[in-house]
């Protein structure tokens, strides 16, 4: 069972706050939920398979398609620093990102 002690070390480690009325409340709360966790240690679950998701649903994927969306004009209007076909950024990857 958790002391007072021990839940005044989980409380500094959390970086929380409590009252004395908090913390006897915390340590019941926290108690109990130990309890019901030795209890589920206690169920055989050897011959149980694992389940990975609730519900039996497959992703239903889409093939990519490349498309145009014909505003690659209206794009490169609104940037500040473009040639014809590209918007031009600063180089950030490199020795010297300032060139």
């Amino acid at each position: 069972m958790l002391s007072k002690e021990d839940v005044l070390k989980i409380a500094a480690l959390s970086k929380l706050e409590f009252s004395e009325s908090e913390i006897e409340k915390f340590r019941v709360d926290l108690n109990k939920i130990f309890e019901h966790m030795e209890e589920l240690n206690g169920v055989d679950t050897t011959d149980v398979e694992p389940l990975f998701n609730v519900l039996d649903l497959k992703d239903k994927l889409r093939e990519d398609k490349v498309r145009d969306a014909g505003i690659k004009k209206e794009i490169l209007e609104n940037s500040p620093n473009k040639d014809e076909e590209f918007i031009i950024v600063p180089k950030v990857v490199g020795e010297n990102a300032d060139n």
